[in-house]
């Protein structure tokens, strides 16, 4: 699952109707400093978990962002047109700095520069992300109209998010926080096994219980409930709204085994079809390299345009 669980559900809609492009953000990663071996294990997991979920790389381009360096020279660019206060009151940056205040490195207030320059990379018309990217992509939007204005040209789209449904989804932390995800510590992943899965939910934030009829859940239940939405079926659901709805005490064990049954249920085909792939180094290497031709052939007339927009010769 994690934070771009509801992401995949959109993917999948895109590639069918869409010139898509998905990648990695391998670049992203570094901001936490990961080990390089763990860093290279990451992205060929990701890359199996896009492929296991369903995404078609003779429909879609799947790529790793670091394959493409004409992203980082469009992330360069697009820094002179940044500035320090609006990436300062970046929500994302403002809480990893908080979290963690010995590493607020330049990348990390650039991120959501990083970001615009994989989006604007390929003038992408929709961007598939979840509730809580869509500061980022009003950023992305920002970036493409000051470069417009700026140089006189209308050159780069202003992106919307990709929305299957009535609104962008958002997957909630087992923990009480606001999402789940991988640099929060709250998440469950895709190629977790039943038994930590298991663990994982059975430690998620309860309380003693409601304390009467049709009270307000409270966050970290209401994240209980959202997860339930994603995962089981409206028989489901159903049983455990009304048992909340009526007061009932001392049924959380219950909700949190029927919880994980159907995370397991719904995680372990895909679990399964991961580590298929992920065995399958030469398959794994083909979809890395054709990927990333393809990502820049859109990625060199990106640049070739902007570089001759700001006066540069090619």
């Amino acid at each position: 699952m994690g934070n771009y669980y509801g992401a995949m559900v959109n993917f999948l809609k895109m590639q069918e109707i869409n010139r898509c492009f998905f990648f990695i953000a391998d670049w992203h990663a570094l901001t936490t400093h990961p080990e390089p071996k763990t860093l290279h294990k990451n992205v060929k997991s990701v890359l199996a978990e896009y492929l296991a979920c369903g995404l078609d790389p003779e429909k879609a381009t799947l790529y790793v962002q670091s394959d493409v360096p004409e992203v980082a020279e469009l992330y360069l660019l697009l820094n002179m047109q940044a500035y320090l206060g609006e990436l300062e009151k970046t929500v994302s940056f403002k809480e990893k700095a908080r979290q963690n205040p010995n590493n607020v490195n330049a990348g990390l207030l650039t991120y959501p520069v990083l970001q615009a320059a994989d989006i604007l990379i390929h003038n992408a018309d929709y961007v598939p992300v979840g509730k809580d990217q869509e500061q980022h992509l009003e950023m992305t939007r920002n970036y493409a109209k000051r470069f417009n204005n700026r140089y006189g040209i209308d050159y780069f789209k202003e992106p919307s998010a990709y929305q299957y449904g009535k609104q962008l989804i958002k997957i909630p932390g087992l923990d009480g926080s606001g999402k789940m995800g991988k640099s929060e510590n709250n998440a469950i992943y895709l190629i977790d096994e039943p038994k930590a899965i298991e663990k994982k939910v059975k430690g998620a934030l309860t309380d003693n219980g409601p304390e009467g009829e049709n009270t307000p859940k409270p966050d970290y239940i209401e994240n209980l409930f959202t997860i339930l939405k994603v995962v089981s079926t409206p028989e489901v659901i159903a049983h455990y709204d009304n048992l909340w709805n009526t007061g009932a005490q001392r049924w959380y064990g219950e909700l949190k085994k029927q919880l994980a049954e159907d995370i397991i249920n719904v995680t372990t085909p895909i679990r399964e079809r991961i580590n298929d792939i992920k065995n399958d180094e030469v398959y794994l290497a083909k979809v890395a390299k054709t990927g990333a031709e393809k990502a820049r052939e859109s990625a060199v007339k990106t640049i070739r345009d902007v570089r001759e927009i700001l006066g540069f010769r090619n």
